[in-house]
C-alpha cells in the first residue's frame, strides 16, 4: 500500500466504482421483486413499459461501473508494480557482489518479472474486487431482511458453512501457493544455467542428463500445481451444493407461503430471492477465488520485498567526488574473506606509484584478483586501508572512484548491441568520430571496419559473433575511451591467438603509457617490462621487485615460477 500512495486519486474513483457497482448490483433483484408484485400481477402495461426503461438504466449504469472499476483497478495494478520493478532492479544494481555471488540468477529473473505480476493482480483482481463483493453482499444483505426477514433466516442459517470452509480452502491454498511459486523459481533458475552453459553441456554429451534432471524440476513444479488444483476441485463444488440447498429451501418455503395463503411471501419475494441467494453466496464463492490471487500476490511480495528489504548493499558513505588521480596508490594492511572465516588477503601493504606498471602475478587462488576488486570497491574490506593519491577511496562516491579506474577482464562481457554502443557505455557525450580516432591509435580500427556495418555490427548476446580476441580488443578500446586515471588488466591477454595477441600487446604499450596501469597475468613473458613485480601466495605477498631482480634471487617463488613457464613453454 506505500507504493499505492501516490496513486491517491485513482484509489478514490476506484473505490466509488466498488461502491456503485454494490447498489446497482443489489438494485436489480429488488427492481424483478417491484415489477411481479406491483405491475405483473395488477397487470399494468404502462407502469410496466416505464419501470423496465428504469431497469435498463440501471442496468447501463452498472455496466459502465464495471468498465471504469476494470480499467482503473488494473492501471493502477500496473503503475504500482512498474514501480515497484523500477525500485527492485534499481537496489539489485547495488548490491555487493557477494550476493551474486550466492544468489541464482534464474531466481532473481523470477522475483523481478513473474512475481511483481502477481503482485499486480492484488490491486486488480484482489483487494478491490475482495471489498466490491463484500460490499456487495452487505447491500443485497440488507435489500433481504427489509424484504422479508424469515426467508433471510433460512439464507444466514447456511452462510456459517460457507464461511467455514472458504476459511479452511484459504489457509490451504496458501501453503500450496507458496510451493508454486518456490516451484516456479526452481524451475527459472534450471533453465536460466542450461542455456547459459549450454556449450558445456553439449561438449560433454550431458544432454540426456540435463533432460532426464529437466524432467524431475518440472514432475515438481507439476505436483505443486496439481495440489492447487485439488483444494479448487474440492471447495467449489462444496460451495455450490451449499448455495443450491439454501435456495431449494427458500423456494419450499416460500412456494408452501404462497400456496397456503400466509401472506407472508410474496410472488416477487421469490424472483428477488432467487437473483439475491445467487448475488449472496457467488460473491462469498468468488472471494475465496478472489483470495486465490491475493494469496499469490501476497506470497509473491513476500519474495519480492525480502530482495528489496536486504542490506547487502555497498555502504556508500564517501561525499567526495573523485578527481582525475594521480594514481598513488597504498594498500596498508589490507584483509579480506569472501566469506566467514577463510581470509583471502593477510593484511598486505603494497604501494604504487603514479605511472607506474604493476604486475601482481601468483598461482590461481593467491589473492591477485581479489586485489583489484577491492580497488574498485565491488567488495568491502574488512579491516586496513586503501588509499589513491592519499585519500582513503571509501571517501570517494562510488560512481566516480568507478569513473577513474577502467578494468579489462580475461572475460569480456558484450550486451547484444552495436559495437559502437558496447564501447561508449558510460560516455554518451563521446562521437563515433572520436571513437574512430581511438581505435586507430591503438591499432585496431582495421579489423572493426572489416566486419560487417563496421561499427554498428551487432556483436549478439554475450558477443557471440566475436572471436575471445575481438572481444578483447574491443575491451580494451572501451577502456581507452572512457579515459580513466588507472587501468586494471585482469589476464586480459590470455587464451588469444596469435594476431589478436600482437595487436593487444601494441594497445597495452600505447594504454598504459605514463599511466598507472595494474596487469595480472599468468603469462609471465607478457610482464618483463613492468615497473614492478608483485609475487603473491595465498593471500601474502612474498615478493616485489623488476623481472631481474626477481630472476636473480635464488629459490625465488617468481623464479620459480617463470623457469616452469619457460620450460613448458620449450617442450611444446
Amino acid at each position: 500500500m506505500h507504493y499505492a500512495q501516490p496513486y491517491q486519486g485513482k484509489m478514490f474513483w476506484v473505490l466509488v466504482s466498488v461502491i456503485t457497482l454494490a447498489i446497482f448490483a443489489a438494485l436489480r433483484p429488488y427492481m424483478v421483486k417491484n415489477v411481479v408484485d406491483v405491475y405483473v400481477e395488477a397487470k399494468d402495461n404502462k407502469g410496466l413499459l416505464t419501470y423496465i426503461i428504469l431497469m435498463a438504466v440501471v442496468l447501463l449504469l452498472e455496466v459502465f461501473s464495471q468498465f471504469f472499476f476494470t480499467y482503473i483497478a488494473n492501471w493502477l495494478g500496473q503503475n504500482i508494480i512498474k514501480d515497484i520493478r523500477t525500485e527492485l532492479f534499481n537496489k539489485i544494481m547495488k548490491f555487493k557482489l557477494t550476493y551474486f555471488d550466492n544468489e541464482p540468477v534464474g531466481r532473481l529473473i523470477t522475483r523481478t518479472v513473474s512475481d511483481i505480476e502477481n503482485i499486480a493482480s492484488i490491486f486488480s483482481q484482489g483487494l478491490f474486487m475482495i471489498i466490491g463483493d463484500v460490499l456487495k453482499m452487505v447491500v443485497v444483505l440488507g435489500i433481504m431482511l427489509w424484504m422479508n426477514w424469515k426467508l433471510t433466516v433460512i439464507v444466514l442459517i447456511a452462510m456459517p458453512v460457507l464461511l467455514f470452509a472458504t476459511r479452511i480452502f484459504q489457509k490451504h491454498m496458501k501453503t500450496a501457493f507458496e510451493e508454486v511459486r518456490l516451484q516456479v523459481a526452481n524451475l527459472n533458475t534450471f533453465i536460466q544455467e542450461r542455456l547459459t552453459g549450454m556449450k558445456i553441456v553439449q561438449l560433454f554429451n550431458r544432454e540426456k542428463i540435463e533432460y532426464e534432471n529437466f524432467k524431475k524440476i518440472n514432475q515438481k513444479h507439476n505436483d505443486a500445481w496439481q495440489k492447487n488444483i485439488l483444494y479448487n476441485s474440492i471447495f467449489f463444488p462444496i460451495a455450490d451444493i451449499v448455495s443450491s440447498v439454501t435456495l431449494g429451501c427458500v423456494i419450499i418455503y416460500g412456494g408452501f407461503s404462497i400456496v397456503h395463503g400466509d401472506n407472508i411471501t410474496t410472488t416477487g419475494d421469490l424472483f428477488g430471492y432467487t437473483m439475491m441467494i445467487s448475488m449472496l453466496f457467488n460473491p462469498l464463492r468468488q472471494i475465496a477465488d478472489k483470495f486465490n490471487v491475493m494469496q499469490m500476490g501476497i506470497v509473491a511480495a513476500d519474495r519480492v520485498f525480502e530482495i528489496i528489504d536486504r542490506d547487502d548493499l555497498i555502504q556508500e558513505e564517501g561525499k567526495i567526488t573523485a578527481p582525475v588521480f594521480k594514481g598513488a596508490i597504498e594498500f596498508r594492511n589490507v584483509a579480506f574473506s569472501y566469506s566467514n572465516g577463510k581470509r583471502v588477503l593477510n593484511e598486505i601493504n603494497l604501494s604504487i606509484k603514479p605511472g607506474q606498471t604493476v604486475a601482481i602475478v601468483g598461482s590461481s587462488g593467491a589473492g591477485k584478483s581479489t586485489i583489484i576488486n577491492l580497488l574498485s570497491r565491488f567488495y568491502d574490506i574488512e579491516s586496513g586501508e586503501i588509499t589513491i593519491d592519499g585519500m582513503n577511496i571509501n571517501d570517494f562516491t562510488l560512481s566516480s572512484l568507478r569513473r577513474q579506474i577502467a578494468v579489462v577482464l580475461q572475460d569480456v562481457f558484450l550486451f547484444s548491441d552495436s559495437i559502437l554502443n558496447n564501447i561508449i557505455l558510460d560516455a554518451d557525450k563521446l562521437t563515433k568520430e572520436e571513437v574512430i580516432a581511438a581505435a586507430k591509435k591503438i591499432g585496431i580500427n582495421d579489423f572493426i571496419e572489416k566486419l560487417p556495418g563496421g561499427y554498428d555490427y551487432n556483436v549478439k548476446e554475450r558477443g557471440v559473433m566475436l572471436s575471445s580476441g575481438q572481444r578483447q580488443l574491443i575491451a580494451f578500446l572501451r577502456a581507452y575511451m572512457s579515459r580513466p586515471s588507472i587501468l586494471i588488466l585482469d589476464e586480459a591477454t590470455s587464451s588469444i591467438d596469435t594476431y589478436s595477441e600482437e595487436l593487444l600487446q601494441n594497445a597495452v604499450e600505447i594504454i598504459t603509457k605514463n599511466q598507472t596501469s595494474i596487469i595480472i597475468a599468468h603469462r609471465l613473458a607478457t610482464i618483463v617490462n613492468a615497473d614492478l613485480i608483485v609475487v603473491m601466495d595465498q593471500g601474502n605477498i612474498v615478493e616485489t621487485g623488476t623481472h631481474h631482480q626477481l630472476l636473480a634471487k635464488e629459490n625465488g617463488a617468481y623464479k620459480s615460477l617463470y623457469e616452469s613457464q619457460y620450460a613448458s613453454a620449450s617442450i611444446n
